[in-house]
Formats: C-alpha cells, sequence, structure tokens
C-alpha cells in the first residue's frame, strides 16, 4: 500500500529548537554558578525536569517552572527576587525566539504537497505551538495540525483512526527515537529518522529498537523526496 499521509514532528525537524533550551540553560547556570557546579545544575535540573512532566507537560513554560524550582532548591530558598525576575527574562526570551528553519525544509514541502497529504504532529504548550506554525511560513503546506501531551502508540493510533489513515499509508518524519519513530513502528507504519544535532537526551531512545521494517534514516530532510522515490519503488 503506498504512503499517503506524512507527518513531520516540528522541533528540531521543520525548525530549530534544541539551541535555544541549550543558550537559555546557559544563562541559568550562570545565574547559580556561585552556589554549585555547571554539571551539578545541570544535572539536578534534569531531574526536576522529569519529576514535572507529569505535572506541567512539555515547552518552555514547563522548563521556566522547572528553572525556578531548581533554582529554589540549589539555593536553600535564598535565590532572590531579582534572579527570578531573570529567570522570567530568560523565558520570555525564548518564547519570542525567531523561528529558524532547518536547512531544505521549505524546498522539500513545497515538493511535496501535490502528492501527499501533509501534517504537523508535535508535542508541547499549544499555545505555544501553533505560534511557532503560524510564524514558520509552513502553515500552508499542512492539512492537518495535531499537537499532543504525549507522543505515544496510543496517540498515534488515535491520530490515524481519526483521520481513517491505515497504518500502511502513513510515514511520519522526526528527530526523537523515543517520540516519533519507535511508537510508530510499533503500529506498523514507517518512519524516517532525522537526527539533529543537538537532541535532548529524555528523546534518544534505544537505538538497538530501530533494526525492523518500516524504518529509514535521512542526512538531512531535503533528501526525503528521493527516498519516497526508492520505497515506491
Amino acid at each position: 500500500m503506498p504512503i499517503e499521509v506524512i507527518a513531520f514532528d516540528a522541533d528540531d525537524t521543520l525548525w530549530d529548537n534544541e539551541t535555544i533550551y541549550v543558550e537559555a540553560q546557559t544563562q541559568f547556570k550562570q545565574l547559580l554558578v556561585h552556589y554549585h557546579s555547571p554539571e551539578w545544575i545541570d544535572k539536578h535540573l534534569y531531574q526536576t525536569e522529569m519529576r514535572n512532566l507529569a505535572h506541567f507537560g512539555y515547552g518552555i513554560k514547563s522548563f521556566a517552572l522547572s528553572m525556578i524550582e531548581t533554582a529554589v532548591e540549589l539555593t536553600d530558598g535564598q535565590i532572590t527576587g531579582a534572579d527570578i525576575q531573570k529567570i522570567i527574562d530568560i523565558t520570555k526570551a525564548m518564547l519570542a525566539a525567531d523561528v529558524e528553519l532547518l536547512d531544505h525544509v521549505a524546498d522539500t514541502l513545497a515538493s511535496l504537497k501535490d502528492t501527499y497529504t501533509l501534517m504537523v504532529i508535535t508535542k508541547g504548550d499549544l499555545r505555544d505551538q501553533e505560534d511557532k506554525i503560524a510564524r514558520s511560513g509552513l502553515a500552508s503546506y499542512f492539512r492537518y495540525v495535531e499537537i499532543v501531551s504525549e507522543k505515544t502508540p496510543d496517540s498515534y493510533a488515535a491520530i490515524l483512526r481519526r483521520y481513517s489513515i491505515e497504518p500502511e499509508q502513513f510515514l511520519m518524519i522526526g528527530n526523537s527515537l523515543r517520540s516519533d519513530i519507535l511508537p510508530v513502528l510499533e503500529l506498523g507504519a514507517s518512519a524516517v529518522y532525522v537526527p539533529h544535532h543537538l537532541t535532548w537526551v529524555h528523546e534518544t531512545g534505544d537505538a538497538s529498537a530501530i533494526e525492523q521494517p518500516g524504518y529509514f534514516e535521512i542526512e538531512h530532510v531535503g533528501l526525503l523526496p528521493e527516498l519516497l522515490t526508492q520505497m515506491e519503488s
């Protein structure tokens, strides 16, 4: 059964995102470096983020709350109001950052839009993701946009049912093994892994599980049309 629907992850697949977090985390460590080493701050912040996923989900606002909580804990409550304001300012700068498309994205979408149904499946804060899609200039390429709280086999299956898409007709493109690739393969659909030079450790996944039918890997999104030609032949 030929591929009819191609879905793209958004952050670090269509546009750069993790760089914004890395820069924010660097500024955050500068606020606390006179209390702890940068390595310990990184470790504690990650632990706080993981603990808070169940409460706040993904996205910049969740990250901001985790930064504030980490700052309070690592300073034994001595963090100043001025430093809390700096964390808020870091967060606002993240939300206002330009949407920087990754190489080849716009040209690739333009080449595929008349042949395939294109959609976005991304997770995170609804308002933030909607805003980035609008500011990206890519919205017109996509027939459907799905913003979910988590990417699991069940959430993908629900999307496929909603649009009456057979797994054999569906292809997911993304940079996260954990979120974009493995859950889709579990459903019997196909997935293309496009590594990003910066990927949050939480999204790396188990690389040993990718040795199964339906898995493909390309260096960048610009190679997708060629891969689709090979798949169809």
